[in-house]
């Protein structure tokens, strides 16, 4: 059978899973068999450079920059991607054309000197590769020594196991579609430990204007996880979406109406500003930049430029 769709995501485990996951429920959607699609696995240089943190070396965009490319030369027909690396403004001619439900959007930490960061050894050494991880990490526990951990999901396990750190915290969400959930010590709230925009949907990006493919789309496209990611991302844009500084962001979606908690921290936890806001789900992007415009006016300025 002639290939429908060729779809495009970067050659991690946990990539891959989310390229199937894409691929089988278009496959239910449509009645169509595996042999109707096509994945095809694209480097990214987030995935070739691995020796600092990303906001050094060029941002979210880094794992979103060849595959974009890739669909602009028309080389793909969609892309499957974490809609947490999404940077907020997107190429020329792309859009994101659906998002499917939502996994737990939580962070879970895998101690192997103790099951909760709570209880970890002063001075003990946890690992992330993430600015809001590593800002809320240092906000509970000021004592440890936070340390950049870059890889991918396996790697990062395999750094532990090797005693690079005490610890480290992962997307619960990534552990369970990698079926890892055995590895987890702790699962952190979402009050205490507040994820990062996006965190935990999947999300596709198409070029614009292609009816085809948005019909395809549109029937596994979850309106509530839309509305949702629609407003953390007007929130990031709102904050320009810095890589430098810490920001967390979720959006609940329930009969209609939408809940949004967002915050923003210093790198080394000690300072930060909440907001709240809540109204239609109709009205995600509207309630989202107003947010991000009220944290901001909280912060001033200089509280931007200070870790830039």
């Amino acid at each position: 059978m002639q290939t429908i769709l060729r779809i495009g995501t970067r050659g991690s485990p946990l990539a891959l899973a989310q390229a199937r996951e894409t691929q089988s429920r278009l496959m239910a959607a449509h009645g169509l068999p595996e042999q109707a699609f096509e994945i095809v696995v694209i480097a990214t240089s987030g995935d070739r450079i691995q020796d600092r943190p990303l906001s050094e070396a060029g941002g979210k965009g880094l794992f979103t920059k060849e595959i974009e490319e890739a669909l602009l030369e028309r080389r793909l027909d969609i892309a499957v991607h974490s809609s947490k690396d999404m940077p907020t403004t997107l190429p020329d001619g792309l859009e994101l054309s659906a998002f499917l439900p939502r996994e737990d959007a939580r962070d879970a930490f895998i101690g192997k000197a103790a099951r909760r960061i709570a209880d970890l050894p002063r001075g003990a050494t946890v690992g992330s590769s993430s600015l809001r991880r590593q800002a809320l990490i240092r906000r509970m526990r000021p004592d440890l020594d936070v340390v950049m951990f870059r890889g991918n999901v396996n790697t990062r396990l395999r750094k532990l196991e090797e005693g690079v750190a005490s610890g480290t915290i992962l997307a619960y969400a990534g552990l369970k579609r990698l079926g890892l959930e055995h590895v987890i010590t702790d699962l952190m709230s979402l009050d205490d430990f507040p994820p990062a925009p996006g965190q935990g949907a999947i999300c596709i990006e198409s070029r614009a204007g292609d009816a085809d493919t948005h019909a395809l789309l549109a029937a596994i496209h979850d309106v509530p996880t839309g509305q949702a990611l629609a407003c953390e991302r007007a929130f990031l844009a709102a904050l320009d979406g810095s890589c430098r500084t810490p920001i967390a962001g979720y959006a609940t979606v329930a009969d209609g109406q939408l809940s949004f908690a967002g915050l923003i921290l210093s790198p080394d936890g000690a300072q930060s500003h909440e907001v709240r806001s809540a109204g239609l789900a109709s009205d995600a992007a509207r309630l989202g930049d107003a947010a991000g415009r009220e944290v901001r006016a909280k912060a001033g300025e200089t509280f931007f430029d200070g870790w830039a």
